[in-house]
Formats: structure tokens, C-alpha cells, sequence
């Protein structure tokens, strides 16, 4: 276990200092029920065999089985699994689902893999954990460069291997293998409600001003939402390309460009920009969609946003926090605000236990109210507690994962107080 690792068992430390957690708890979330780390041979299109390193980590299975994605990206460690398997654990109880968390990832470029290269590795990496997942144990889910095809080769895999049929095993799949509706646009469609919950709260503009960093599936389904909803999204970026108008962008032609040529590079409308300017532009809200740690202790002083909108990972670092919280902006933590894809996964696991088919009407509402209920819940223990909104929801998904364990028996049965 490492830095980052560290920086999240730090916000887990800051939050118990505002709740009663016994002993046997705290001793419980100190480090991973179990981990996994497997060596995967791919036979590549040239006929040469490379090996790809996996890891699947299981945090906290107290209050359900296990839940978390799985990603393909060059820089996958077992430190960064284990420390968003701990998130997972705690994005779940935020939101009072019946799971622990989990996360798993292979280190390689998937960019650079053919279609068949990377449905090999797909499913090795399947045959490789096959003993350490299952419909009641642990269930994988897309992330970042994977996605509902490379889940449709997973789960087929899975049924191949036990010779049957489990769709539950895996989430995020193609509707055709028992999928569900809404789970594409599922995490900024939650951000979304969260943000309309906070908003109003903390920023006093008729149209608010956005920008976003990252263009992927939940950027770009999230700079669509709210655009249609009124705001103004002044700039956007991807791996490629930063863009800003004051005026607002055309989301609807950048999302077309993109789907089209598969970057911002070209696009039809806004300025160039340098990408670490995207972080510091006088709006109303800002939204780091992309990876871990895009606001550190060396750029938050230059932050102008009244608030940020977690929608990846970890993308603030704890250095950061206090920094911003002292600037008074306002951060809407991502093990609340990104949790939108996981309820979804949720309500697909139990439409493929229970053999329904939800409409896509029905899940939409379902998540909304969820993502609400738990945004109020979150504000009240801030409001309670005098806290953040990022330690508020560590307090309570902490008070609820202690409930779980003590509820399974603790030192005081043992006479040890």
C-alpha cells in the first residue's frame, strides 16, 4: 500500500473522528478482506505471447457481496485497485446498497490492442479470477476502457466456464445478455441529480457556467444533461484537445464530432486551450470527469470555481482539500456524486436475479430518488456535524458499514469493553 492508498485511509480517519465506530470496525476497514493478482497470456495477432499483469481486490464483503469495475489502463497497480475497491465499499453504503466494494483492472494500453487482442485478454482475465467471483460474492462491472462489449465477452466466459447461465455475475453488459436500460448514461445522470440538489445551495446564477475535464461517456452524457437543463458549458476537454467559448459550446456538435472521430482534436466550435487553464477558469461549477488527482496542493490556490462536482475518481487530492475548503468552495465528493453507475448495477443485478426487465422510464426514476434521497442525507450530516460535504459522506457510509460489522458480533461479547 502506497501514496494513494494512504491519502485515502487519511479521509477515513478524518471522518471517524465525528462517530462512534467500535474497535473491531475500525480494525475491519484497516486493509482488504483479500486480494488477487494474476498473470494473463495473450496470444497476440503477430503470433508472439505477452503477459499482462491483473488484479481483482475484495475491501468489505459486511454488508453484501462485493461490487466494483474493472479497467484497462496502463497505469492499474494493485495499490490503485485496493484504494478504489475502498471507495467502492464506501460509495456503496453512501448510497445504501446491499454491497461491499470491490475493484479489479489488467496494467496494459488497451488502445493499442486489436479487437481480437483485446477480447483474448478480456477473457483470460475472466478465466483467471473465475474462482474469486459470482452473482453472491463479487460482481464486476465496466471502467474506465472497458465497456459493455468487453463485459458481453466476460460474462460469456464466466457461463462458459461453469457451464451455465449467470447473467448476474457481471453489470454494465449489452441489453441483448441481460443488460439494463440507463446504465450508459447511468453515472452522470446521478452526478446530475446531485448537482441539481447542491446547486441551488451554493450558487446564485440563472444560468451557471460549467466546465468539464474529460469527455468520455459520463462527460459527455453529463455536459448533455446539462445543457438541455440550462446551464452554460463553456469548456470541455479529452486526452486530445481543450476547448472554450465564454458564450457556451455547442455540446450537441462536439458530442457528434467525437462520436465520429473519437477526440475533440477538429472540433467544429471553441478556442484551444492549455488543459490545466480548463481547472482554472472563473465558473460556476467545475467537473473533473477524468482521472485521479487533476486538483492538487500546487493548483487548488488558483481554483476559481464556486464548486466542484467530482465525477471521476479521486480526482482531488488531500493535500487539496483543505486548501479549498478554506477558499470556501464547495465539493460534492465523488463517492457520492459518481455513484449513479453502481446504483444502476445494482438495479441490473436484480433485474437478472429476479428474470425482469425494467423500463428505462422505471430506472431512471428509481435512480433519482435514490441519488436525492442520499445528496439530502449527506447535507444533513454536513449540516449536523459542521463538516464537508466530502467528510459527511465518509461519516455516513461509515456509520452504516460499522453497524453492519458490530452487528455481526465485536469485543464487547468478549468482555473486553
Amino acid at each position: 500500500m502506497t501514496e494513494l492508498f494512504d491519502s485515502a485511509s487519511q479521509r477515513v480517519t478524518r471522518a471517524q473522528r465525528y462517530l462512534e465506530m467500535s474497535d473491531d470496525a475500525i480494525e475491519r476497514l484497516r486493509l482488504p478482506a483479500s486480494s488477487l493478482k494474476v498473470s494473463i497470456p495473450v496470444r497476440m495477432d503477430d503470433g508472439t505471447l505477452r503477459t499482462f499483469p491483473g488484479y481483482r481486490v475484495r475491501y468489505d464483503d459486511t454488508r453484501g457481496p462485493t461490487k466494483g469495475g474493472i479497467r484497462f489502463h496502463p497505469r492499474v497497480s494493485v495499490d490503485e485497485v485496493t484504494t478504489l475497491a475502498l471507495w467502492m465499499t464506501l460509495k456503496c453504503a453512501v448510497l445504501d446498497l446491499p454491497f461491499g466494494g470491490a475493484k479489479g483492472g489488467v496494467t496494459v494500453d488497451a488502445g493499442s490492442l486489436s479487437p481480437a487482442e483485446l477480447e483474448r485478454l478480456s477473457r483470460g482475465y475472466i478465466a483467471h479470477i473465475v474462482d474469486f467471483i459470482g452473482p453472491d460474492r463479487d460482481i464486476p462491472a465496466p471502467d474506465v476502457a472497458t465497456d459493455a462489449l468487453v463485459m458481453g465477452w466476460m460474462v460469456d466466459e464466466y457461463n462458459k466456464i461453469r457451464r451455465g447461465h449467470y447473467p448476474a455475475v457481471i453489470t454494465g453488459k449489452p441489453l441483448a445478455l441481460g443488460g439494463s436500460l440507463g446504465r450508459e448514461t447511468a453515472t452522470a445522470m446521478g452526478a446530475f441529480h446531485v448537482l441539481q440538489e447542491l446547486v441551488e445551495r451554493h450558487v446564485d446564477a440563472k444560468e451557471p457556467t460549467v466546465a468539464i475535464q474529460g469527455f468520455g461517456n459520463a462527460g459527455s452524457h453529463l455536459a448533455t444533461l446539462l445543457a438541455a437543463a440550462g446551464y452554460r458549458v463553456v469548456a470541455v476537454n479529452d486526452s486530445k484537445a481543450s476547448l472554450c467559448d465564454a458564450d457556451g459550446l455547442d455540446v450537441a456538435a462536439l458530442v457528434e464530432h467525437k462520436d465520429v472521430t473519437g477526440s475533440l482534436d477538429g472540433a467544429p466550435d471553441g478556442d484551444l486551450i492549455d488543459p490545466e487553464e480548463l481547472l482554472t477558469l472563473d465558473v460556476d461549477v467545475l467537473v473533473p470527469a477524468a482521472l485521479e488527482n487533476a486538483i492538487t496542493e500546487a493548483n487548488a490556490h488558483d481554483v476559481k470555481a464556486k464548486m466542484i462536482l467530482e465525477v471521476a475518481n479521486g480526482p482531488v487530492a488531500i493535500e487539496a482539500d483543505d486548501i479549498l475548503e478554506k477558499r470556501g468552495i464547495v465539493v460534492a465528493p465523488d463517492i457520492l456524486t459518481n455513484a449513479g453507475g453502481v446504483t444502476v448495477s445494482y438495479f441490473e443485478w436484480v433485474q437478472n436475479l429476479q428474470r425482469e426487465r425494467w423500463t428505462g422510464d422505471e430506472v431512471a426514476s428509481r435512480l433519482k430518488t435514490r441519488m436525492l434521497a442520499e445528496t439530502r442525507n449527506v447535507a444533513d450530516v454536513s449540516a449536523d456535524l459542521g463538516v464537508p460535504y466530502r467528510t459527511a459522506a465518509y461519516v455516513l457510509a461509515l456509520r452504516r458499514i460499522g453497524e453492519a460489522i458490530d452487528a455481526t458480533g465485536t469485543s464487547v461479547l468478549f468482555g473486553d469493553g
